[in-house]
């Protein structure tokens, strides 16, 4: 059972994390997190600090995104344990391999919008010194 000095209620979870409760319930419902959320006698979660650790690491997978399909497949290796590491870490290393692809078409797609501030502020910058000629 939880230790009700530090079970956090699924607000204080939101909170922590800068999560919705929303999103929270859909990970629990989806069957992301790695063991069930406790319940208070009230029906209400409680959170463990193991918890929010684990909804933190499913937020950066989420974040690079990685689809739910592949974090469930992460999880149900995860909740297995000692055995699955290798293929936990391919399923990371092929996660990995695909955010350095969105980080280098981010790069050429952030250049592409420097080129043409820098455009813009060379006309800006024509405009302005002809009206003070």
């Amino acid at each position: 059972m939880t230790d009700t000095r530090t079970a956090m209620s699924i607000s204080d979870v939101a909170e922590r994390t800068g999560l919705t409760t929303h999103t929270l319930r859909y990970y629990e419902r989806e069957g992301l997190m790695l063991s069930p959320v406790e319940r208070a006698s009230s029906t209400h979660r409680r959170y463990t600090e193991a918890d929010v650790t684990w909804v933190t690491f499913l937020t950066r997978l989420r974040s690079t995104a990685m689809p739910i399909a592949t974090m469930r497949e992460y999880v149900l290796l995860a909740r297995q344990g000692r055995g699955t590491e290798p293929e936990r870490l391919e399923l990371l290393l092929l996660h990995r391999m695909a955010v350095v692809r969105q980080l280098e078409e981010m790069t050429a797609s952030l250049a592409a919008i420097d080129y043409k501030i820098g455009l813009y502020r060379q006309q800006v910058g024509e405009a302005t010194e002809g009206k003070h000629a």
